[in-house]
């Protein structure tokens, strides 16, 4: 009997192996590897089966290691300006400022002594100004013009001292105005009355400087007002000569 079913069985299992065969989707299955049941058709992996020469190779390439940090690298990178910089700066003027000033020029002065008299004098003035800033300061100030009356020589003397403002513009050009307050002296004397009296002067004038020197070139006008002979006498004087500033 057990004969019989062992041959059975052996049928059985022939039947069914030859089954198999003939049916492709079961020769498929047979025939596929172990994780690779899936077609390449119809899921996008390869039906050849992985050797497992790829595994090792995979598992004995060693992983990519980023590259070792370098301060001169990132020194030799070059940087992109920044658009966010700020504006530059703009200067007005490149001339030093000093705080002195010593001036010495040519003077015409035009006295006008009574009205319906007047001289023409001549002679030359000089001054010292401090400036305890940008635009004021101190000025200090003597002028000495020569004038001929009667046949007679004389000399118109003014000394004074009192403010002065100035505005420096571009290439070295100073704006400046002052007021003066002092003394004068008139000879030879006259029979109108004494040679002495107060005096003042307004004005101004501009200086020029000279190649980015010391020195600068000066021009000025003054109004001069004194008190002569029980009159004021308002004359006006012109200048022009040279500054050094230290």
């Amino acid at each position: 009997m057990r004969q019989v079913f062992s041959v059975l069985a052996a049928v059985l299992l022939c039947a069914v192996l030859t089954q198999a065969q003939e049916h492709p989707a079961n020769a498929r299955l047979f025939a596929t590897p172990y994780f690779t049941l899936a077609p390449a058709g119809d899921s996008g992996f390869s039906s050849a089966p992985l050797p497992l020469s790829s595994f090792s190779a995979l598992a004995a390439t060693p992983a990519s290691t980023p590259p070792a940090f370098s301060p001169l690298a990132l020194s030799a990178t070059p940087v992109a300006p920044s658009s966010a910089a700020a504006d530059p700066q703009f200067v007005q003027s490149v001339y030093e400022t000093y705080h002195w000033q010593a001036y010495v020029g040519y003077t015409f002065f035009r006295f006008y002594i009574v009205p319906g008299q007047q001289q023409d004098t001549n002679g030359f003035n000089y001054s010292v100004v401090y400036y305890f800033n940008n635009w004021f300061g101190v000025d200090g100030e003597m002028a000495a013009t020569k004038t001929s009356q009667n046949g007679f020589n004389g000399w118109f003397l003014f000394g004074g001292g009192g403010p002065r403002f100035r505005w420096s513009g571009p290439r070295g050009l100073e704006l400046w105005g002052h007021f003066l307050a002092g003394y004068s002296h008139f000879t030879p004397q006259t029979s109108f009355g004494s040679q002495e009296a107060f005096a003042y002067e307004v004005g101004g004038g501009g200086d020029i400087r000279v190649r980015h020197s010391r020195w600068a070139l000066r021009l000025g006008a003054d109004m001069v007002g004194s008190h002569y002979f029980s009159t004021w006498q308002y004359s006006p004087k012109a200048f022009v000569g040279a500054v050094y500033k230290f």
